[in-house]
């Protein structure tokens, strides 16, 4: 089966779909649900229609629809990136319960980095030219960036780094460039970051 993605911004509200939905004859009563994430962390967990488990960090943060099952997360935030798996299993009277279906589905979250910062400051000045060192920076996004520039419209590599606390925190990134500066120029940084960009151009003048 193919791996089904959702992707949302910090903040918003998200459905991650299920394999399983529930026909009309039947109702929650006769399965059992769970939700987990990273296959250990339990999120949320029915059984005969009643809610057995539920983990702290989404409280009051998600409900589950009990038809198709979707899971329902509210106020998104980093730490919920990862891969979901829902497990559906059957309550028949006699026997054991059948596994009905398990799927997982790949969640991954976007928060927006800041609008590139970018400065410049003269390194040496001789008659001929102007060396600067230019520097791009912004905060705060996810997942990792990456930085891109232009110079004149031509492309230039930014020596960038990035930082963040965690696997699952925000990333800020810095890049910096040596320029060797005849004449005034446009200067162009880009964060990447899934399919979203961010960019900022500067004027230089000699």
């Amino acid at each position: 089966a193919l791996e089904k993605e959702v992707k949302s911004k910090v903040g918003e509200k998200v459905g991650l779909p299920c394999c399983h939905e529930i026909p009309s004859s039947e109702s929650l009563h006769n399965y059992r649900v769970y939700w987990q994430k990273n296959t250990t962390e339990v999120v949320l967990a029915y059984a005969e229609g009643k809610m057995i488990s539920k983990h702290e960090r989404y409280e009051n943060r998600t409900q589950m629809d009990s038809r198709n099952l979707t899971l329902w997360i509210s106020a998104v935030e980093i730490l919920d990136n990862g891969s979901y798996q829902c497990v559906v299993q059957h309550l028949k009277s006699s026997q054991n319960p059948v596994v009905v279906c398990d799927e997982r589905v790949t969640f991954t979250v976007i928060a927006d980095f800041s609008k590139p910062n970018i400065t410049a400051e003269v390194s040496t000045n001789t008659c001929e030219s102007t060396e600067m060192v230019v520097t791009c920076s912004s905060h705060g996004g996810f997942p990792k960036p990456k930085m891109s520039g232009a110079l004149n419209n031509k492309s230039v590599v930014w020596n960038a780094s990035c930082v963040s606390e965690s696997s699952l925190s925000p990333y800020n990134i810095t890049g910096k460039l040596l320029l060797n500066m005849t004449k005034d120029v446009s200067i162009t940084c880009s964060i990447e970051y899934n399919d979203f960009a961010k960019s900022t151009t500067l004027l230089l003048s000699r």
